[in-house]
Parts: structure tokens; C-alpha cells; sequence
């Protein structure tokens, strides 16, 4: 594939910007109406099969944690998706953007991965009202 054909697939697919791979295994964790669901099919167009949820009962290479402010504990919520995680993978959290209801302080997220032992490898705009932050336990 191309690098302008890479260029154009990035921006009608969200998810190829996120780094999904075809084949790894993804699991969803606090899915509710809310969520982008084009990105949700994006991902799952990348992946070659459906996002697991949180009765998945073996690891994953990814997990996707779809967190809103009211939704209780962020750093509770971060434990629970390292447990469902495979070795060498990686956490994408998604919070609503500045000025949408749900919205968290990155100081808050920064402080919740701190304290769980995970890394912040980056933060990017994933849909209209959805930012996600990468992060990765720390080695």
C-alpha cells in the first residue's frame, strides 16, 4: 500500500490513525449509547472481526475503555482493563472532549495511569465529541 493510499485511508477510517492491527483482538469496556459508533466499526473494519466486551474470558491486545466522568473511578477502571490485558499491549481510553458532558481533566487521566503504572504515549482527537489517550503498562 502507498503512503497517500495510507494518507486517505486515515482519514475516512479514524481507527487506522489509532494504530489497530487486522487479526489482534480488541475488548470493549464501557460501552453505552453514547459511543462513536463509526469509529466503534472502523476499528472492527481494521481488525477483521467484532470488538470483544467484558465477558471476554482470555487476554487482548487492546482494550478500549470508553470513560465518562459519572461513570464512577477512572483509576478502578484502569486496573480492571490492565487485568484483561496482553503482554505488550495497549490501553486506548476514550473520554468526551472539552465542553461535553462526561468530560475529564487530562490531569485527572495523567494522575489515574500514574498511579496504576501505566505510561501516556499519546492523546489525539478520535471523533467529534471523543478524545482518546494511549497508554501502556510500564515495563
Amino acid at each position: 500500500m502507498s503512503a497517500s493510499t495510507d494518507q486517505a485511508e486515515e482519514r475516512t477510517n479514524p481507527a487506522a490513525r489509532l494504530g489497530f492491527e487486522p487479526g489482534q483482538v480488541v475488548q470493549e469496556l464501557g460501552h453505552d449509547e453514547d459511543v462513536d459508533n463509526d469509529l466503534r466499526e472502523g476499528i472492527e473494519a481494521v481488525i477483521g472481526h467484532t470488538l470483544v466486551d467484558e465477558d471476554h474470558d482470555d487476554v487482548a491486545d487492546v482494550v478500549l475503555l470508553w470513560f465518562r466522568d459519572e461513570d464512577g473511578d477512572l483509576t478502578d477502571a484502569l486496573v480492571d482493563a490492565i487485568g484483561g490485558l496482553n503482554e505488550g499491549g495497549a490501553i486506548w481510553l476514550l473520554t468526551p472532549k472539552t465542553g461535553r458532558d462526561g468530560y475529564i481533566e487530562p490531569s485527572d487521566i495523567q494522575e489515574a495511569a500514574q498511579t496504576v503504572g501505566l505510561s501516556q504515549t499519546k492523546t489525539i482527537s478520535v471523533a467529534a465529541d471523543w478524545s482518546g489517550t494511549k497508554a501502556s503498562p510500564k515495563r
